[in-house]
């Protein structure tokens, strides 16, 4: 089998993994850039024809690594999107909010175009048709059930423990008259993420393709950064500020509520307003609702995603629910996307907010390089949002507790349970970062190991 690495190569996002064999052909992710030159990545061709792919295989649905399905679909793709129950749950909703925002950005730079005299016309990368032309290709499937693909592979989805429905694959294939097994982390969660349940380890495999966004470091304890979240609010509110917390709609902004709602019953703070402004975190927010048999044990005895006593969640849908959110001054949390500040109503809060030095920005996730959220991690003073260059007074926090990927130890520890001594191949991370979590895992498990370029062809 060949295995091309089109993808998450020597970077962060873009998930796309194609594998060939004499009778078939897989896709494992199909995801998009985020970062610098993005729309162009985005927009570049497919390096493989749609119309031959016979199967797509999705670990989770964050867009770096669902978000070029329709663009697949629309291209001619015929198979099967075969997934977990929520991971195509979210997908529909996390899909059709990404060609709602492109629409409308191509609307916004056509008109603009043509204001300026221009008769350029900006087209969508997909619309919201694309997207619900590609939903009737998804297959839901459960987790630990093995099942067969056109071509003689095999496969199994087991939880990774990133967002809900996350997975990691295993995938059987033939080769030279016997089984050979080759395994695809997805994005590994951390053990103790809210909500959901800790990753599930695999011991044997002849190949591994393993992520690794923080693969040369380690997460702070998860109750230091609470401690520390709950300092940073209260700071906050004594200043006389708001809580801007830019967050990924899906998962991020669950496993926010649930600490918040874990420092209110503990008593550590109290009579707090959050208010979540995004359409698309409160369908996700629903989905999870819907979907307790993904809950860990402590989740599924304490929480409810709804108000409680001393703490009002207020999910914002429409434009004019968002602008009313603009006229508080001081003691509001403000959970709104994009994660990385790229687009989204975080911005419009950013612009009502970020000059305030009584406000403060709580980043919980990582910035990809390139992006305005790492911008402003990496102490910018000023920066252009909507189209007017703002000064940058809010204090910055970054708490990387609560991020929802595993960090090198837990990374370490995951490749760890393999008792096969399986032949690694590392992607997900920034250059700098693979190359050194190689030399961790060489030195550390002594695996075999490589860090594939970007479009790199192997033979397995």
């Amino acid at each position: 089998m060949k295995i091309r690495f089109l993808g998450a190569a020597r970077k962060v996002t873009g998930s796309c993994f194609h594998l060939l064999t004499d009778s078939t052909q897989v896709l494992v992710d199909c995801g998009m850039n985020q970062g610098r030159n993005s729309d162009t990545l985005n927009r570049e061709p497919f390096r493989f024809h749609p119309e031959q792919i016979d199967t797509l295989l999705l670990t989770h649905a964050h867009l770096d690594h669902s978000g070029l399905i329709p663009r697949l679909a629309a291209g001619g793709f015929p198979g099967k999107i075969l997934s977990t129950s929520a991971t195509a749950e979210l997908s529909e909703i996390i899909l059709l909010d990404s060609a709602h925002i492109q629409e409308k950005d191509a609307e916004w730079h056509t008109k603009k175009a043509q204001r300026a005299g221009k008769d350029q016309v900006f087209e969508p990368l997909y619309t919201t048709e694309d997207v619900r032309a590609c939903l009737p290709q998804f297959d839901k499937n459960g987790y630990d059930s093995l099942h067969q693909l056109p071509g003689g592979m095999r496969f199994r989805f087991v939880d990774a423990g990133h967002i809900m429905g996350s997975a990691s694959l295993e995938l059987w294939f033939h080769d030279g008259g016997r089984d050979k097994k080759i395994v695809f982390s997805g994005d590994i969660g951390k053990n103790g993420n809210p909500i959901i349940r800790d990753p599930q380890h695999i011991s044997e495999a002849h190949y591994v393709v393993v992520e690794s966004t923080y693969g040369n470091r380690f997460h702070k304890d998860l109750d230091a950064s609470i401690e520390e979240l709950e300092k940073a609010v209260k700071e906050t509110f004594r200043r006389g500020g708001n809580v801007l917390l830019p967050s990924f709609a899906v998962g991020r902004t669950q496993d926010v509520l649930y600490i918040l709602d874990k420092l209110v019953r503990e008593g550590r703070l109290k009579d707090l307003d959050v208010y979540v402004d995004s359409p698309l975190a409160d369908k996700a927010t629903k989905i999870y609702m819907s979907h307790p048999e993904f809950f860990d044990a402590e989740t599924l005895n304490t929480f409810t995603f709804r108000s409680s006593a001393g703490m009002k969640i207020h999910f914002t849908t429409t434009i004019e629910e968002s602008q009313k959110i603009n006229r508080i001054k001081s003691g509001a949390i403000i959970i709104a996307g994009s994660g990385m500040c790229e687009g989204g109503r975080i911005r419009h809060h950013f612009k009502h907010n970020i000059w305030r030095q009584e406000c403060s920005i709580i980043f919980t996730g990582f910035q990809v390089p390139g992006t305005l959220g790492r911008y402003i991690v990496d102490g910018a003073k000023r920066a252009y949002i909507l189209g007017e260059e703002m000064a940058i007074r809010a204090k910055v926090y970054t708490i990387g507790g609560f991020s929802a990927h595993a960090d090198q130890g837990e990374l370490l520890e995951w490749l760890g349970t393999f008792t096969t001594n399986p032949r690694v191949f590392i992607v997900h991370g920034e250059e700098p970062v693979a190359l050194e979590f190689e030399k961790t895992v060489r030195e550390k498990l002594g695996l075999t190991t490589y860090v594939p370029h970007l479009g790199e062809e192997l033979e397995i």
